[in-house]
């Protein structure tokens, strides 16, 4: 926000304008720059129709306590509707830990569901029919391990495993960056990567292998341009090692993903959307030599925004989520999450999880937006604000290149997005950058909601039964199993393969991944220099 009626900039230090007129588009050829939807550069969409067949999928964040919890909460959501499931796991789970972990004492089931083992997976989807639900899994550095648990349970339903939809999001190079849910050094955090993409393409060929996050790099601060930049950036090093494995980029491209954030300015995000859609084509033709539209077609999962959330009057939250949802639908999203009004204090309740589903369906049911592919097409704000945002990430991508290349730049980019950080609270300390409830519109009697509590003995139950498990399952078994894992890791066959049997045997998680944490250490930011 600027200082005057004469000066505003945006969140991205854009400059925007009193108003916008066909000078401000005259160096564009906007015909070779919109193409078509559904064709390159897909600055219009990746689909032809979009959403006039059916709106983009519906997901809700869901994942606490116990995997029964998460089962009723699924079951909830999909009988109100929601087409689609996200699953949330807790901390320890994420960082590759079982519950009795020493390290993992006070954060069972707190942030997300408890997966020690199939058994916790196999109480999560009692009941669901995996081969008609889509599921999409926040998970990165184990990503590879809550994949197979997922296929194993699917296919003890007797789902077939062409059946399976959903994404991991499998993006850990984001982790170095901007969330610290890491466990392996980068290389072999790639390898796993890498091998993920060749396992689903012989053996789950319809599940996304990876979700490209920048959603977490703006929730750290970051602005739109580095969100952008800096996604792309790793989606770059993603596909340069899978190429360097063997891989062809027309094979596996289709099954990469992205996850944005969708922010409370409304024409900034519609616009980063498109110009991140119309770059990655550019990048996946000209760098990569993908001749495959569907491997150039940039197809993205957006959630709102949580650092825009705000604890002080929290009901004020559901106007933010519907605005940031119009943006993600207004942009082209594949599907998109709504968060919670209630989720700067807590978990969800159901009744805000419901209440957040619902503004999608409004929105997508009564807005018009579903009428016509890219409404917004072809307004001079929007077209000049896109060709901006492309100019400034393509700028910024090219410095990370001169630089080594997104492994080599994490500590760049964690310093820029510090710094966007810094300045945007500055910003909202002097009150240039209004926040209702924070520093305008304040109160001073505010009524909290009620929200969801973990109750304590859910972390004592998790042990206990993970406790049972290792005592009747057949360790010779599972020792034999991890013994292959090892052997696996220490030369270049495909780890998936072991893993997926010692899981099989009732290996837990955190087995899997202490065997990888022996044979090849744990990242360490100081000591790597970042």
């Amino acid at each position: 926000m600027g200082t005057s009626d004469d000066s505003r900039t945006n969140v991205s230090g854009i400059d925007i304008k009193r108003v916008y007129d066909a000078s401000d588009v005259a160096d564009l050829d906007l015909t070779e720059r919109l193409g078509e939807p559904g064709a390159f550069p897909f600055t219009r969409g990746v689909h032809d129709t979009m959403y006039r067949k059916r709106p983009w999928t519906m997901r809700q964040y869901a994942g606490f306590a116990t995997a029964e919890e998460t089962n009723e909460r699924f079951r909830y959501l999909l009988e109100h509707g929601a087409p689609g499931l996200s699953m949330a796991f807790d901390l320890p789970t994420q960082l590759g830990m079982d519950s009795d972990d020493p390290r993992a004492l006070g954060e069972v089931g707190r942030v997300g569901v408890a997966i020690d083992s199939i058994e916790d997976m196999q109480r999560v989807f009692n009941g669901i029919d995996m081969g008609k639900v889509s599921t999409s899994m926040t998970i990165n550095a184990p990503a590879c391990v809550l994949l197979l648990l997922y296929q194993l349970v699917a296919e003890e339903q007797g789902a077939e495993t062409v059946e399976l939809r959903g994404t991991i999001q499998n993006d850990v190079l984001k982790e170095y960056i901007a969330r610290g849910n890491y466990i392996f050094p980068p290389e072999q955090s790639m390898r796993l990567t890498v091998d993920t993409f060749a396992y689903c393409k012989a053996e789950v060929p319809n599940w996304n292998t990876i979700s490209i996050s920048g959603y977490h790099i703006r929730e750290a601060g970051s602005t739109a341009v580095q969100e952008i930049a800096f996604t792309l950036a790793n989606g770059i090093a993603y596909v340069q090692a899978a190429m360097d494995a063997g891989l062809a980029v027309d094979e596996f491209g289709p099954r990469l993903s992205f996850f944005f954030n969708a922010h409370n300015d409304l024409f900034e995000e519609v616009a980063k959307f498109r110009a991140a859609r119309r770059m990655w084509s550019t990048i996946m033709r000209d760098r990569f030599g993908a001749t495959n539209e569907r491997a150039m077609a940039l197809r993205f999962h957006s959630q709102t925004g949580g650092s825009t959330l705000t604890a002080q009057q929290p009901e004020n939250n559901i106007v933010r989520v519907a605005i940031q949802v119009l943006s993600a639908a207004l942009g082209g999203a594949q599907s998109v999450h709504a968060n919670g009004f209630d989720e700067a204090l807590a978990l969800p309740t159901e009744r805000a999880a419901k209440l957040a589903l619902r503004t999608q369906q409004t929105i997508a049911a009564e807005s018009g937006i579903r009428d016509t592919v890219d409404p917004l097409g072809g307004s001079w704000y929007i077209e000049a604000l896109t060709a901006e945002l492309e100019t400034r990430a393509t700028e910024l991508i090219a410095e990370i290149d001169r630089q080594g290349g997104a492994v080599r730049c994490i500590e760049m980019m964690q310093e820029q997005i510090h710094d966007a950080a810094y300045e945007h609270e500055q910003l909202v300390t002097s009150g240039e950058r209004p926040i209702v409830g924070i520093n305008v519109y304040r109160e001073n009697d505010e009524v909290q909601p009620e929200i969801l509590k973990v109750d304590p003995d859910v972390e004592r139950a998790q042990v206990a039964r993970l406790v049972e498990l290792r005592a009747r399952r057949d360790n010779a078994a599972v020792e034999r199993h991890l013994a292959e894992v090892r052997e696996t890791a220490r030369g270049d066959g495909n780890l998936l393969y072991p893993i997926r049997e010692a899981l099989r045997a009732r290996a837990t998680i955190g087995e899997v991944c202490n065997v990888l944490r022996d044979e090849w250490g744990e990242y360490d930011r100081v000591r790597s220099g970042h």
